[in-house]
This record gives C-alpha cells, structure tokens and sequence, in this order.
C-alpha cells in the first residue's frame, strides 16, 4: 500500500506501465466537477467516481476486500475518508469464494489499522492489501482508477 498526495504522484510512474497514464487523467480532469460513474480511461484503465455519504466502520468491513486482476488507486476528491487496512497475508477468514467477474475477494477479518484520506490525496492498493474505504460522517467525493495487472 502507499498513501501520498496527489503532488508526488510521480515517484510512483515506474512501479507499473499504466500509473504515469492513470495520473495524467487525474491531473488533466475537473474532478470536482466530474459526474458519478464509470469509464474508461485506457485499454487496462478504469475510472470510477462516486458522491456518497460516508460509511460506519461496521457497514463498510461487510466487504472487507481486495483484488486479484487490479490495483485501486483511490483518491479522495472532497471531504475526509477512513479506510481500514490488513495485509493480505495475515487474513483467515474469507467471506465467501473469490468472485472473479467482479475481481473481489471480501474477508471476515478486523483492520490491522485505519487511515484517513482528505482533499488531494491517495491510496494505491495492491492485491496484498485488504481494505475497507468510505467510512466517514459526512459526504465522500472520490475517484478509483483501477490499474489491470
């Protein structure tokens, strides 16, 4: 995992092809101003924007989750996000199979920790990182970029 602000993004073009790509979006968008949605950005890039209310931790660790085929850059557009993290590889107890159409693994297990995130910054997820975002108390303006592997 990395957590950052948006104004180092570029330490992490060469951790894989599609970040420096991913990035670019980001900095060439009126995020703020984008819709809710999906699109695509690229061929192995997906954008997701959401306007919603923030979670309570316990709704948001009903799906616990990570990724096998993506890497989520998520970044928090307007407002303070927490979001609860475990590696991967101290998860044992899977809620349910790995779904692979929709690329999500959810697990039962508790956050080893919890982050925020407010106006400007990111986190890039790997497979090994199991999160819950969107916890908060108020309004959340984000943006996932999903990165294929």
């Amino acid at each position: 995992m990395i957590i950052d602000t948006i104004q180092n993004a570029s330490k992490y073009f060469s951790l894989h092809p599609l970040f420096a790509k991913a990035f670019e979006f980001i900095n060439e968008n009126d995020l703020a101003n984008t819709p809710d949605g999906k699109s695509d950005i690229a061929d192995g890039l997906k954008a997701i924007f959401s306007n919603a209310a923030g979670k309570t931790k316990e709704t948001s660790l009903a799906k616990f989750e990570c990724h096998n085929k993506n890497i989520d850059i998520q970044l928090c557009i307007n407002g303070t996000e927490t979001i609860g993290w475990k590696p991967r590889e101290k998860c044992v107890a899977p809620n349910g199979d790995y779904n692979d159409e929709k690329d999500v693994q959810f697990f039962l297990d508790a956050p080893d920790m919890f982050f925020q995130l407010t106006n400007g910054q990111f986190a890039i997820f790997y497979p090994e990182d199991v999160h819950a975002p969107m916890i908060g108390d108020a309004a959340i303006k984000k943006l996932v970029i999903k990165v294929r592997i």
